[in-house]
């Protein structure tokens, strides 16, 4: 889905799964900046939006994700997961309660099989799911922001900023008047930098919640039953998952990130040396320069200086060995 602000002076359209808004409006480090600053917004347009209504919404919704939902109060942001039977992470939501309504987010591309698999969990519950993306798209007002939102908005607060989700026929119209608008490698850029892990980048088909440190923000350990759980309570109880989540600080001498997927090894090992890791996402930042965040193996030493590829890489701790 194609954004109108990709019209905008100076717009650059992402790429991959984000290319339908832009990567950045010219000027990537200013865009950031202001973020950091709370000032400005990011179009978020081409995420995917469901709705799902009804008065089992909630007690619905808590039996098939990995967060306590049953109790959600009007309002309050969440997010939660969707797991495979091996517990394997299979979809990420961005949620929050209207009173009536569940609106979630979810990654360009993911609202037909997520859909699909909602319809096919109905039963006899009192739901109705609906793809919205058609709709409203989704801006995220970074935190600090002052900026206004339309009163009938429903909104998203964390700690990091405000989801806002818009009639998709007034995105233009609010840009106009809650500028500037910043764009997604900006946002990206603060996304690392806070290490909060995303859906297709951080993830593969195989990575289990413990990996990221999603247990506590995404998956609650006290709830009930739910697809995946074994896998969850085995690792929170008997053992320690396969990889980890860090933090990167790269050689910032390179002229070129290094891509996702590339390939990590010790750096004492040499660029032919056992392959230990992956990058999932690299970016510039304004401050910290060039970071990343990436997957290693548990056992990885958490002082090991790593080379991205040919990129000399400092690792910092994210979810514990």
């Amino acid at each position: 889905m194609k954004s109108p602000l990709l019209s905008l002076p100076g717009a650059v359209p992402g790429e991959g799964v984000d290319e339908g808004v832009a990567a950045h409006y010219g000027d990537l480090f200013r865009e950031q900046r202001a973020l950091a600053e709370g000032t400005g917004f990011v179009d978020l347009s081409h995420r995917g939006v469901i709705a799902v209504s009804g008065d089992d919404r909630l007690s619905w919704l808590h039996l098939l994700l990995t967060q306590h939902v049953s109790e959600l109060p009007v309002g309050q942001a969440t997010e939660a997961l969707i797991l495979s039977a091996h517990g394997h992470i299979e979809h990420a939501l961005y949620l929050v309660d209207d009173g009536t309504t569940v609106w979630a987010h979810v990654e360009p591309g993911t609202v037909d099989a997520l859909v699909a698999y909602l319809e096919s969990m109905k039963f006899f519950y009192r739901v109705e799911i609906a793809d919205r993306s058609d709709a409203f798209a989704v801006v995220h007002l970074p935190a600090g922001s002052i900026a206004e939102v339309p009163e009938a908005a429903v909104v998203r607060e964390t700690s990091y900023g405000r989801d806002v989700f818009l009639p998709r026929a007034d995105l233009e119209a609010y840009a106009e008047k809650s500028g500037p608008t910043a764009g997604l490698l900006a946002y990206e850029a603060l996304r690392v930098e806070q290490h909060r892990p995303r859906l297709g980048f951080e993830t593969d088909h195989r990575t289990i919640p413990h990996e990221l440190g999603w247990i506590g923000s995404a998956v609650h350990l006290q709830k009930g039953c739910y697809r995946g759980q074994e896998t969850v309570a085995r690792v929170q109880n008997l053992g320690k998952p396969p990889r980890r989540l860090v933090f990167l600080h790269l050689d910032g001498s390179e002229v070129h990130l290094p891509p996702h997927g590339a390939e990590l090894r010790l750096a004492s090992e040499g660029a032919e040396g056992r392959k230990v890791g992956f990058v999932t996402t690299s970016v510039r930042h304004h401050e910290l320069g060039p970071v990343a965040l990436a997957l290693v193996k548990r056992n990885v030493p958490v002082d090991a200086a790593l080379l991205a590829d040919t990129t000399a890489a400092a690792q910092e701790v994210v979810v514990e060995p």
